[in-house]
């Protein structure tokens, strides 16, 4: 996943009053002229026996649909249409996971998926979703209907190794142009990785009936059959990985297949240690799942690191080529999705001014997708610089407190002030403060920062950093509500009448009281880059401030999953002063470990994250012998 996004270059034919598109790069219609809908539901949707798998959906059962091809989003809107149609009242979810190297740009999706007006309820919501053509996994999500699709950009030779395999793919739709027209998608790696994700009783299904793919498949010991096709197509391919028992030689490939039942298919009883931005968050993606959650301070929720009056998601951007597995880039992709459903949300312009390596900083914006990033000249800048910036256009602020406000209002979740002394590792897990009994539950999770450590025999070093924010009346001169400034520091509107501004960052200290240092500090940061508007602020002994402590993994990432095996206690700390930006993808990660879903970021990614990886490797020695005396 090395190469920058390129969109699908398209044409347009009118075929019998409808617009079709047609891929240039590879000669070929992306739906049926006949009726692509029609051909879906028959080929893909009949092909997996959706209509009866999905009705029997358990509750808290997790089915998982992969495509090996996006295109218009056509299979992905008729399985959703299907699962409104048949979804048990229950908590079950279902899950879609899609590839796409050449993504239709916004306005071309929109237009293809104009054909079909009874889908244009769930199309108009994709849509909203849409992520701008940047490499890696981008999940949407749909909680209102139980579903979500994580769509996959980049070639399949490299997306489907990189896939975690933490939950089987239980059909596929073996989708793509056809195999003359693209015979890379159907080749022995993709098919070998598709095998890897699935598991007995994974079903497939195809238009193509290919010896390439019907081989493909065979090698694997997959079962094969040939329907009739759609309307004039003699076949198609419909396939089974059958339980071991079944017979190689004699096929059922009607037989309605569906996992085994499984008693992890119940409600979950968590308890979430911390209630910053980590807990948070975390509470509220598995809440969103239907679990129940306890969350414990044991002062209040927001009282640390994560409580400033307003939030920043300010990205420092890599190189588009490194982006499929930048934690930052796709975090903030993923934070931008996440937040636009709260209140507590606002969008922002940040002006990144660039202060070192100018020149690198500003080639960022030629790299990324039109119309997300440009520069701007110093002598543009409403606050007179002398240096010119990288304009994010599509970035946000946050405000804790509200978004807290509406966490906590979510019927399954609990907040509990307690300060938990001792998790006792038994089945069900216990909470203790001091010797006293607080729940039993069957995941917990430490969510508290530096503190995380005391429940761990062994855990990562995490780093002390001071912070300290300001802010100061200027509503004589107000910044416009919609820009940040990003300049080492940072500045924006808190309010009308505030400008908040910071922040200091001082490693190994603990202490939190406001210092008038630390003020100077904010305004020698913005006197710097900006000294004829500083100059008209206020004097810093007037100013209002925050100070809190960060806690910082050694290498930057946070630290997040299992830290001792075959215990059903998780953690997630460690993100500095990326808190905000890091916890809502952070969060889906951790409920799919703790849940068995399908991971949103690759394996090398995950690696990067997990909580053990500081944990030195002992090799056991081998065994010394001496010669016996002859």
């Amino acid at each position: 996943m090395a190469d920058a996004i390129q969109t699908a270059d398209l044409d347009w034919k009118t075929i019998d009053g409808i617009d079709v598109p047609v891929s240039k790069q590879f000669g070929d219609v992306y739906f049926s002229k006949d009726n692509g809908l029609l051909e879906t539901r028959h080929v893909f949707l009949h092909g997996n026996d959706l209509p009866e798998r999905l009705a029997q959906l358990q509750n808290f059962e997790y089915f998982s649909v992969g495509e090996t091809g996006f295109g218009t989003g056509l299979n992905i809107l008729a399985l959703w249409q299907l699962w409104r149609q048949v979804r048990p009242d229950n908590h079950s979810r279902l899950h879609a996971i899609s590839v796409e190297k050449f993504p239709l740009s916004k306005n071309d999706l929109i237009r293809a998926l104009n054909v079909w007006p009874e889908l244009q309820p769930l199309a108009q919501q994709l849509i909203e979703q849409y992520p701008l053509p940047i490499a890696g996994c981008h999940r949407l999500s749909f909680p209102n209907d139980r579903f979500s699709i994580d769509l996959w950009l980049g070639d399949a030779h490299d997306v489907f190794p990189a896939m975690e395999r933490s939950q089987q793919i239980h059909a596929w739709f073996l989708d793509g142009f056809a195999p003359a027209c693209n015979p890379d998608i159907w080749e022995e790696n993709v098919l070998s990785n598709i095998v890897r994700l699935s598991s007995e009783g994974t079903t497939f299904s195809s238009f193509s009936v290919a010896g390439v793919l019907k081989r493909g498949l065979k090698q694997h010991g997959i079962s094969i059959s040939r329907p009739r096709g759609f309307r004039h197509k003699r076949e198609m391919l419909k396939a089974v990985w059958p339980a071991a028992e079944d017979s190689a030689e004699t096929p059922n490939t009607e037989k309605k297949t569906r996992s085994t039942p499984s008693p992890k298919f119940r409600s979950r009883q968590i308890a979430i240690i911390g209630a910053g931005v980590a807990g948070l968050s975390c509470a509220w993606a598995l809440a969103q799942r239907g679990h129940q959650i306890t969350l414990f301070d044991q002062t209040a929720p927001l009282a640390g690191g994560s409580g400033n009056p307003l939030a920043l998601l300010n990205p420092k951007l890599c190189p588009i080529e490194q982006s499929a597995d930048h934690l930052m880039t796709l975090s903030w992709q993923h934070a931008m999705r996440h937040y636009a459903k709260f209140d507590a949300f606002r969008p922002i312009l940040v002006h990144q001014l660039a202060l070192k390596k100018a020149d690198d900083l500003l080639a960022l914006a030629a790299q990324y997708p039109a119309g997300m990033l440009e520069t701007e000249e110093s002598s543009c800048s409403p606050l007179h610089t002398s240096f010119p910036s990288l304009n994010l256009c599509s970035a946000g602020a946050v405000s804790p407190h509200q978004l807290r406000d509406q966490i906590l209002q979510h019927p399954r979740i609990q907040f509990q002030q307690a300060e938990v002394t001792e998790i006792q590792r038994s089945s069900p897990i216990q909470l203790h403060q001091h010797q006293q009994l607080l729940g039993e539950y069957d995941h917990v999770i430490v969510c508290a920062a530096r503190q995380s450590a005391q429940f761990f025999e062994q855990y990562p070093v995490l780093k002390p950093i001071r912070g300290q924010v300001s802010w100061v009346n200027n509503d004589a001169q107000p910044l416009p509500m919609q820009d940040a400034y990003s300049y080492g520091g940072y500045c924006m509107q808190l309010d009308a009448a505030h400008l908040i501004l910071g922040a200091s960052f001082y490693p190994n200290r603990e202490d939190d009281e406001v210092l008038l240092e630390d003020h100077v500090h904010n305004y020698d940061l913005i006197h710097s880059v900006f000294p004829n508007y500083a100059q008209s602020l206020a004097a810093p002994e007037s100013w209002q401030g925050r100070a809190s402590i960060r806690a910082q993994s050694l290498d930057y990432f946070p630290v997040l999953g299992k830290v001792e095996e075959n215990q059903e206690i998780y953690t997630f700390a460690g993100l500095g002063s990326k808190g905000f930006l890091y916890a809502p993808l952070c969060s889906e990660i951790l409920a799919a470990q703790i849940l068995g879903e399908a991971c949103p970021v690759s394996s090398h990614l995950l690696k990067k994250l997990n909580a053990t990886r500081f944990q030195k490797k002992v090799k056991a020695k081998k065994p010394y012998f001496k010669k016996a005396p002859e």
